[in-house]
């Protein structure tokens, strides 16, 4: 009896494998829409690990969450910085595939390929967002029950670290209510927007501090600065959204266009930009500044093989801006005290990421909220001694920890650590999921 129900559930792994599909590219997927709310649909493109394994369930599956709000995980984050293929459809090296389930999540609705039927379908708030996420893992789970025990973790980028955050500690507690069978174990934070005026009020000290402008320089940055802290003091919190894009736009009349996203990229003395006035009339947008990807490039591709390969039936978006303006209200609001109930009432792993040469969520910015969180090992953290990440004899950057909160500095990285530096990241995803 014992030998023919081992060879029954030998018989049903190896089966349920086998419903994977090939997608688009190499190696073998899984993609769908879950229905989060009446008219809106979220999509999810699973990669299975190409590691050496007699079960894909041996290994982790990691959820990626791009930022914008509005650009696309299928897009931005799968073919420009960890999937198996490059832009060019060319082989990554440093895919995360080789050693993990990973799983890409169009959010919020109305981004990549998720849609929505009605104007109401979009989300204007994070706990929106983290309620579409909620239901989207579960339907993701119902489909593919196989991956309830396997260890799972959140990775995020830039405004995804924000989504990530509350969306996290909603998994996490439904996930102890038992509304969700599943084994969340961690959530990372990349160069994540978690307190956007922590990164307003540095930007203009970091320029400084790395020669990028002169003293007049630093004080027409200070200044605009000082405007959009006014409105967040004040709680005005669409004009605060106004005047982060408006003190964007004061640093790139000063530094001649620099590069929001890695501070060291070389820029042409014509790059296109918004002027100041445009800025204070338009809606923002981080589609202002994501020149770092081909925006093109990645539409056509999205929007012609890979649409037909996957037979989807709605169009991609890589950079919504509608999806942006949802959200204009929500932008500028800080969610430290997510990340302090992660820390004080869960015990996922949570660690912070930040890349040294990323100005739009600067390291010193992200130390400056890391520094004042209030959560019950916070002072044994502080003393905690920071050590140096080494790969391969080469110091990659720095990291420090104590109990379940890490942080990690990145050496010779932007905003996006994966593109910049995959050695690093690496070594940090096998730190975070051992």
């Amino acid at each position: 009896m014992m030998k023919f129900l081992t060879l029954l559930l030998v018989t049903l792994c190896f089966a349920s494998e086998a419903l994977s599909k090939k997608g688009f590219g190499p190696g073998e997927q899984e993609w769908g829409y879950v229905k989060v709310r009446p008219t809106s649909h979220m999509f999810w493109w699973l990669y299975y690990t190409t590691a050496n394994v007699s079960s894909y369930y041996e290994k982790p599956l990691i959820i990626w969450l791009q930022g914008g709000p509005g650009a696309s995980s299928t897009s931005y984050g799968n073919f420009e910085e960890l999937g198996p293929l490059d832009v060019n459809l060319k082989p990554r090296n440093f895919t995360w595939v080789k050693d993990y389930n990973v799983l890409f999540i169009d959010n919020p609705v109305g981004t990549g390929f998720s849609y929505t039927t009605t104007p109401g379908g979009y989300t204007t708030t994070n706990a929106e967002i983290a309620h579409d996420l909620l239901e989207c893992i579960k339907g993701f789970l119902k489909q593919l029950p196989e991956f309830a025990d396997v260890p799972t973790y959140i990775t995020t980028e830039s405004y995804g670290g924000k989504m990530g955050a509350e969306f996290a500690l909603s998994w996490y507690k439904a996930q102890q209510q038992e509304k969700i069978k599943s084994n969340l174990k961690g959530v990372a934070l990349g160069d994540a927007w978690i307190s956007p005026i922590d990164s307003v009020m540095t930007w203009a000290p970091f320029l400084l501090a790395t020669g990028m402008v002169d003293t007049d320089g630093y004080e027409k940055i200070n200044k605009a600065a000082l405007r959009t802290k006014e409105a967040v003091d004040s709680k005005r919190w669409t004009n605060a959204t106004k005047l982060w894009s408006y003190t964007e736009g004061v640093i790139g009349e000063v530094t001649n266009n620099i590069d929001f996203y890695n501070i060291l990229t070389k820029i042409e003395p014509d790059s296109n930009q918004l002027s100041l006035m445009q800025r204070l009339v338009s809606e923002p947008t981080f589609a202002q500044e994501y020149s770092i990807f081909s925006q093109e490039s990645l539409s056509k591709l999205m929007n012609g093989p890979v649409k037909k390969s996957l037979n989807l039936p709605s169009n991609h978006s890589t950079q919504s801006s509608l999806v942006f303006s949802k959200l204009r209200e929500d932008f500028m609001k800080p969610v430290i005290h997510i990340v302090e109930s992660l820390l004080n009432e869960t015990k996922l792993k949570v660690v912070v990421i930040s890349g040294h040469m990323d100005l739009i969520v600067d390291t010193p910015g992200t130390l400056r909220w890391v520094e004042k969180m209030q959560w019950k090992d916070a002072n044994s953290w502080h003393r905690s001694d920071r050590a140096p990440l080494v790969v391969e004899n080469i110091i990659e950057g720095y990291v420090k920890s104590y109990g379940n909160f890490s942080m990690y500095w990145v050496n010779r990285a932007g905003h996006m650590v994966p593109k910049d530096n995959p050695a690093a990241m690496a070594w940090i995803l096998k730190d975070f999921t051992k």
